[in-house]
């Protein structure tokens, strides 16, 4: 059984004039527990679309999503996941404390678990200080590290998280990174979305890119990595003057320049290789779309 799974489903929107849009295009993804799953797209491209339907905020007009084995468009599903939306908004007249307190209810914590749990992860996201400040006095990132929090104080197996690093800053954001690699650690599934490529680059197993509506493709992060070697930084060391001098070769050169240096008794102390990263093959698939 897949964690989240989503068999063909499509969305279509009535737009200006009566002009109907589609949203999301067939779209067909299975992600399993342990894995982190980014969902990578330009603004527009269907990502929150395709999430609001996973938590059944919105009915897919064709196609099927579930999570962990249970229709996505039951209210059952809810139980298993942790939902962060695009643009957090909470009750703001409550303070931090009060808004954990009522989400924890909402499952069914046990009080003692939920005191001990909201302590921890309003100290962890830097909340501890603000806690009894009403959330109307907070700034855009109070708000987001306070809408991770609410994510993870059931402990769910499921995370679906849109643009989860968004408003965040610097620190907040590698503190959000090392949170999901945790989870990960732990066997929890997170699918989360967003436009920013080094985000994927640094957690994630899998990505999927949509553009359009469209899942275009879905890679192993790794093999990307991998895979797109596009050429060499070799550093070579002079045999009279010892003097390092840097010299770039492309991926087809390298072969023949080794066997130069060789030949003139030049030593190769390091080679580095260079590669594209995941910033330009998914510029180069939004490219191919237009």
């Amino acid at each position: 059984m897949h964690a989240i799974e989503i068999i063909n489903v499509s969305k279509e929107f009535k737009g200006k004039k009566g002009a109907v849009v589609e949203a999301v295009k067939g779209l067909s993804l299975a992600i399993d527990q342990g894995e982190v799953f980014g969902f990578l797209g330009p603004n527009g491209a269907g990502k929150s679309t395709t999430l609001k339907i996973l938590m059944g905020l919105i009915a897919p007009t064709s196609g099927h999503a579930s999570i962990l084995g249970t229709d996505s468009q039951s209210y059952l599903s809810r139980k298993y996941v942790g939902y962060l939306p695009e643009h957090p908004a909470f009750y703001d007249y409550l303070t931090a404390y009060e808004y954990l307190a009522f989400v924890g209810r909402t499952f069914q914590m046990a009080k003692t678990v939920l005191a001990e749990k909201s302590e921890y992860f309003l100290k962890l996201l830097d909340l501890w200080n603000v806690r009894q400040r009403p959330i109307s006095g907070y700034s855009k990132g109070m708000v987001q590290r306070l809408g991770i929090a609410q994510v993870l104080i059931h402990d769910p197996a499921v995370y679906i998280l849109d643009e989860p690093m968004s408003g965040l800053d610097p620190i907040g954001r590698a503190l959000v990174k090392d949170i999901i690699l945790e989870l990960k650690k732990r066997g929890k599934c997170v699918f989360f979305s967003t436009h920013i490529t080094s985000d994927v680059e640094t957690v994630c197993d899998r990505v999927g890119i949509i553009v359009k509506g469209t899942l275009r493709c879905v890679e192993r992060v790794a093999s990307l990595m991998r895979e797109g070697v596009v050429g060499y930084h070799l550093y070579i060391k002079d045999k009279n003057s010892f003097d390092v001098k840097e010299v770039y070769v492309t991926k087809d050169q390298l072969p023949a320049f080794i066997q130069e240096t060789q030949v003139q008794e030049q030593e190769i102390t390091m080679i580095e290789p260079r590669r594209k990263n995941l910033e330009d093959f998914f510029l180069g698939i939004v490219r191919e779309q237009k």
